[in-house]
């Protein structure tokens, strides 16, 4: 190939296209579309569900027994979720789950946190023992401990009170305690030492440093660690039922009882015939009545949320 002569009578050979870099562009965009792909179809798997809730929620029963209707009803038909806060008795049963969830997630953070610290900051004889033991509490299925509590709950006349939740939260024993318990060990190992060190040199005692330095620190472990606590008690029924009884109830427990609550609101009227029947869009209205609190909780935190997963991973020294 000629190239181009100068005015100075020098020859310029002329830029190529680079092939190579046409064909490293093309490979990124693949991958960039690829991952864009993955994301968009695991979103909506999670996405579906709520889809799904909402769209029936809002049809009647003419739309429900329309084949031709899917996704979109004719009409936005609420009566679905005035029937399902009478069943659920909403009000009531939104403050009762807030107490059983709240007071024991707060609880257990705080106890976790300084179990957590002791692990890290001091040695003892048999603290591998105890650590080991500690972790094997959630290994262990909580069917193997549930009927020893429950005994050891109802000799000390604890059953059908808050305390038979709160108590266990106290002394880290709480609904998957251990997972917290090594999220503040690993977050402490990483607390740089120093600043103890200095703290002590000043006078200060192992709980000043604890509350004031370590703990403040801390931040973003306690709050990861209370909102996996107040999502489980939440969503927990089993241990609920089985040690509160009747007396508290949560949204999930009623939601499991819906059919049979339905019966007694609109169909156990003597001498009456209501007509009513329990039909799928208001399940669906009681089911996202339940996760509704949820979902407004981590679309206000959800940015505290991320922030303190991506701290939790600051390195010490």
């Amino acid at each position: 190939m000629k190239g181009i002569v100068s005015k100075k009578g020098e020859q310029i050979i002329p830029k190529q296209i680079s092939f190579y870099s046409i064909e490293k562009r093309t490979k990124r965009a693949v991958e960039i579309a690829s991952v864009y792909f993955l994301l968009l179809l695991v979103g909506f798997v999670f996405v579906y569900p709520i889809i799904y809730m909402v769209s029936y929620s809002l049809m009647d029963t003419s739309d429900l027994v329309n084949p031709l209707v899917k996704w979109i009803p004719t009409k936005l038909y609420t009566g679905n979720y005035k029937d399902a806060v009478k069943v659920l008795d909403y009000a009531k049963t939104l403050t009762q789950t807030i107490i059983i969830s709240t007071i024991p997630a707060l609880l257990q953070t705080i106890s976790a946190s300084v179990v957590g610290y002791g692990f890290s900051r001091f040695n003892f004889p048999g603290k591998n023992i105890m650590f080991a033991a500690a972790v094997a509490t959630f290994i262990l299925p909580p069917q193997v401990t549930m009927i020893p509590q429950f005994l050891m709950f109802k000799d000390l006349n604890l059953l059908g009170t808050l305390w038979s939740l709160i108590l266990p939260a106290t002394f880290t024993q709480g609904i998957r305690s251990a997972i917290f318990i090594i999220i503040f060990y690993q977050f402490f190992n990483m607390f740089p030492k120093s600043l103890e060190e200095a703290a002590k040199i000043d006078g200060a005692s192992t709980l000043t440093i604890f509350y004031r330095i370590v703990a403040p620190s801390a931040l973003p472990a306690y709050l990861i660690s209370f909102l996996f606590s107040l999502v489980w008690y939440w969503n927990d029924t089993v241990i609920t039922a089985l040690y509160l009884g009747e007396k508290w109830t949560t949204l999930p427990l009623q939601l499991q009882r819906f059919e049979d609550m339905f019966r007694r609101v609109y169909q156990s009227i003597p001498g009456v015939t209501t007509g009513r029947t329990l039909n799928e869009a208001i399940v669906m209205a009681g089911t996202l009545l339940t996760i509704l609190p949820l979902l407004l909780i981590y679309f206000f935190a959800q940015d505290w949320f991320v922030e303190s997963i991506d701290r939790t991973g600051i390195t010490g020294e």
